[in-house]
């Protein structure tokens, strides 16, 4: 007998994710399923008839979870369309700040987004403080090897060592607060169905839910001093500020009052390091402990999806200031991280899997469907539509009546388009990106930057570690929780290297931050000009497009990794196609079909943020208020 179950809206995720999947109890698994973004999208009608030097203002705005990566995106298409290239300092603070936000965003889903899918406060009661404490030094025992990956380009660490406490003591107190908790009853979204006491939280024993649980309330107060970067140079977070041409945070090591000065960067070395720490001790080995348990113990090896299938990345972090984009394709030159490619068919293993590298020639096969979206193009719905001729026209007409008891996935089901790349849905995130660079590296595609031989030597570490061949742990949702904190440290290294970068640069005298030459639109000429500024958001390959006729916006679209991942179903002459999202969950079990915590668990590990893939924007089209961006610039 099949079962429907509907998980709306999924919580601890950022905006309104509907889920609907058919389970067959006999064998316990999902035969069919739906996700369907239920926001209004619309950012890009706001942007229509603007400036685009403000045009990061407001793309920034899609979400305040991502806070800093949509300005970025932003002003690399509108560069890229006026042929700016920006100074070395503002590459490295741009870099900076990317690193800044891998290092927040993976900590911060894992410890207080997801953990609670893999670990129990109410487990964590019936753990033994001494042998929690024990456990805590196997883990570091056991996994620690890992740890020799980090390292500290600036060659200044001096901060005491964050490191996780192993004593009974310790643990006794964090039980005792946990044991509050519990008995005041506010356990969150779980209380009522009672999910504590799905089975699967028996997986683990209590003493690695009572450490993790620790840990999660550690890094409540740890993760607010990892955006000290954004602060310092963007001067807020969320939403930190940006320039078109560079960065607007004048640099003087002679002012005390300059944005960015000798005591303010030691506030961003401070901020460094204590992300160095906070990864390293805590965040990647409480994840090991929990894989390898689940895999080689349970054999959990669902959720792998469309990642089996095909993996798609843009590449980032570029080491020095880049031309372009769309002409010469200078960016793919200059960057570290080359994640830019398409993976097919990791699932045989990195030596049958087919690798493509992503460049310039690729940027006309990247389009968008309508097929089964709440959206109408003039063209017709079936015909997909390249991001520069891209549009968002609303289809009220198609939205079914509320309350929805089901969607009909025939019909439209979703405010989220459905991006292709040649004509095929692709996965993106830190899975994606790592499979590609693995691949591009073991196969000989790419000539390695320290970047690149750092992910290979991470996911053979890990494999080893594991005892599991990467093609198989990595191709589940585990694995793909795994990833991301393999590069938060990753981003905790970059952040140190580009920090480095910048102080030598200052030293040898170049405090440049703007290049100012084209900011006066009587500078860009006439005519339309069109640019596309891409970056790798914590969530996956992220893409803003960008049409500028004379000196407003004529057309903008940003494609965005939730809208890769959650994406309805399409079809074409490739036959019907499921995103990442559908896909994973058809590989998933569930053992109690009115408590899907597997479901959540696989969807969480992608880490939805609807607000990016569906923006919001008034439904009869009336502008909702006006905002005046007064932009700046600092030389």
């Amino acid at each position: 007998m099949a079962k429907r179950v509907v998980v709306d809206p999924v919580t601890r995720i950022e905006g309104h994710l509907r889920l609907e999947v058919t389970v067959d109890e006999k064998q316990n698994k999902v035969v069919d399923a739906i996700s369907s973004a239920t926001m209004w999208r619309g950012i890009e009608v706001i942007l229509k008839n603007r400036d685009p030097r403000d045009a990061w203002a407001f793309a920034q705005r899609i979400c305040g979870v991502c806070t800093t990566i949509h300005a970025l995106a932003s002003v690399r298409a509108v560069e890229d369309a006026l042929d700016i290239q920006i100074p070395k300092n503002s590459n490295y603070i741009r870099n900076i700040m990317l690193a800044t936000l891998y290092v927040h965003d993976h900590l911060v889903h894992f410890y207080h987004l997801h953990a609670l899918d893999w670990v129990s406060p109410v487990e964590a009661l019936k753990a033994d403080p001494v042998k929690t404490a024990e456990l805590q030094k196997a883990v570091i025992q056991k996994y620690g090897k890992i740890v020799e990956l980090a390292k500290d380009y600036t060659g200044l660490k001096a901060y005491a060592r964050k490191f996780p406490k192993a004593t009974p003591a310790y643990f006794k107190a964090v039980q005792d607060k946990i044991k509050q908790i519990v008995e005041s009853g506010q356990l969150g979204i779980f209380a009522p169905a009672d999910w504590w006491g799905h089975p699967d939280y028996k997986k683990l024993p209590p003493e690695v839910h009572l450490m993790a649980i620790a840990h999660y309330l550690e890094m409540l107060d740890t993760q607010r001093e990892l955006v000290i970067p954004h602060v310092v140079f963007g001067g807020k977070n969320p939403h930190p500020h940006y320039l078109v041409g560079g960065m607007n945070c004048s640099i003087s090591m002679d002012d005390g009052n300059a944005p960015v000065n000798a005591a303010r960067l030691g506030l961003v070395q401070t901020a460094v390091e204590i992300a160095l720490d906070a990864i390293n001790y805590f965040y990647i080995l409480d994840l090991l402990a929990i894989a390898d348990i689940y895999l080689n113990k349970y054999n959990w090896f669902y959720g792998g999806g469309l990642a089996k299938e095909r993996v798609l990345g843009f590449g980032d972090f570029p080491d020095e200031p880049y031309k372009d984009f769309s002409k010469t394709g200078d960016y793919w030159n200059k960057i570290l991280y080359h994640s830019n490619g398409v993976v097919h068919n990791f699932k045989e293993g990195w030596q049958k899997a087919k690798y493509e590298e992503f460049n310039k020639d690729s940027l006309e096969h990247v389009a968008e469907y309508v097929q089964h979206s709440f959206y109408h193009y003039t063209v017709g719905d079936n015909k997909p539509l390249h991001p520069w001729e891209g549009q968002t026209i609303p289809a009220p007409e198609d939205v079914p009546p509320t309350p929805w008891k089901f969607l009909d996935p025939n019909h439209k089901y979703s405010y989220s388009k459905t991006p292709v790349y040649k004509g095929l849905t692709h996965e993106v995130g830190p899975l994606a990106r790592y499979i590609v660079t693995y691949v591009g590296v073991k196969q000989g595609h790419i000539k390695p930057t320290w970047v690149d031989e750092m992910v290979v030597k991470q996911i053979d570490m890990v494999s080893e570690m594991l005892g599991i061949p990467a093609e198989k742990w990595m191709l589940s949702t585990v694995g793909r929780t795994v990833a991301r904190g393999l590069e938060a440290q990753l981003g905790a290294n970059l952040n140190s290297y580009f920090l480095k970068k910048l102080y030598d640069n200052i030293k040898s005298g170049d405090t440049q931050v703007a290049n100012n030459t084209k900011f006066d639109p009587s500078t860009w000429g006439p005519g339309k000009k069109r640019g596309v500024g891409m970056t790798e958001a914590p969530r996956g390959a992220l893409s803003h497009w960008v049409v500028i006729n004379g000196i407003t916006i004529e057309n903008y679209q940003a494609i965005v990794p939730t809208t890769w991942n959650v994406a309805p179903r399409i079809k074409n002459e490739y036959g019907e196609q499921r995103a990442a999202y559908e896909a994973a969950m058809l590989d998933t079990e569930v053992k109690v079909v009115k408590e899907p915590l597997e479901i959540l668990r696989t969807i969480h590990s992608f880490d939805p943020c609807l607000a990016c893939a569906t923006h919001i924007y008034n439904s009869d089209g009336e502008e909702v208020t006006s905002f005046n961006v007064n932009s700046a610039c600092a030389v």
